[in-house]
């Protein structure tokens, strides 16, 4: 479904991303991993259309689309949620979850509800500005916006970060629900036991630089991986 081939990416003369490819297939949960600074977040932000490659490409479905804008990249059918969730403070609930779907065209009730569902607080909250809500909540809303322009492929950048246990179990259950659901996820968490114990395979990535992959089992049974990246 989604293919990066020997990407750089760039900040002035620091080299973030070293040529690194990777593969997510359709209906996958896969994580990618590493420590802070390794280059995972500008990874998603490549892919988003935010920043764009100096080498390499990005293909979707054997579509390139590494020189599309960002809402181009929605329209494609991907969705972000950043790192810190990003949400409008100012704004209502309902009128970030409204923003999430700002480029469709058809009626969106059906989606509301849906995510209603899977975030039953929401609901309650629906008419607060985002700003009064929790860090969980406030988690369950970006991730509430991004399910709403209805993506195929949802990239998630470190979703349990400042999180208190309960939302991280939660915000877990969420993901692999919504996989069951029929969407691809990309994963980035510093709980990287937890992530490989949720995907399917795993890309460890090293000062820009992809340094192992395997299904994620054999991540979490790998002594060497355990020691240095799992704790």
């Amino acid at each position: 479904m989604l293919k990066l081939s020997k990407i750089h990416v760039h900040y002035g003369k620091i080299e973030a991303l070293k040529g690194i490819s990777l593969e997510v297939n359709q209906g996958e949960i896969v994580s990618l991993i590493g420590a802070n600074g390794a280059g995972k977040s500008t990874a998603l932000t490549a892919i988003s259309g935010i920043i764009k490659p100096s080498k390499g490409y990005i293909e979707l479905e054997g579509k390139r689309i590494d020189s599309l804008s960002p809402d181009a990249v929605v329209k494609h059918g991907i969705s972000q949620v950043p790192e810190g969730r990003r949400i409008f403070p100012r704004l209502t609930v309902m009128e970030n979850l409204f923003l999430g779907a700002y480029l469709r065209k058809d009626q969106i009730e059906h989606d509301l509800e849906h995510i209603f569902e899977i975030f039953p607080i929401l609901k309650e909250r629906m008419n607060q500005s985002g700003g009064t809500l929790s860090g969980g909540e406030q988690q369950m809303l970006a991730m509430g916006r991004a399910l709403m322009g209805r993506p195929r492929l949802l990239l998630l950048d470190e979703p349990s970060l400042g999180l208190a246990p309960i939302f991280v179990n939660k915000i877990f259950e969420v993901i692999q629900q919504i996989n069951k659901q029929g969407v691809t996820v990309l994963l980035i968490e510093q709980n990287a036991h937890l992530a490989l114990q949720v995907s399917h395979r795993g890309y460890i990535l090293e000062t820009g630089r992809i340094v192992h992959h395997a299904e994620s089992r054999m991540l979490l049974n790998d002594e060497r991986i355990r020691e240095a990246y799992l704790g």
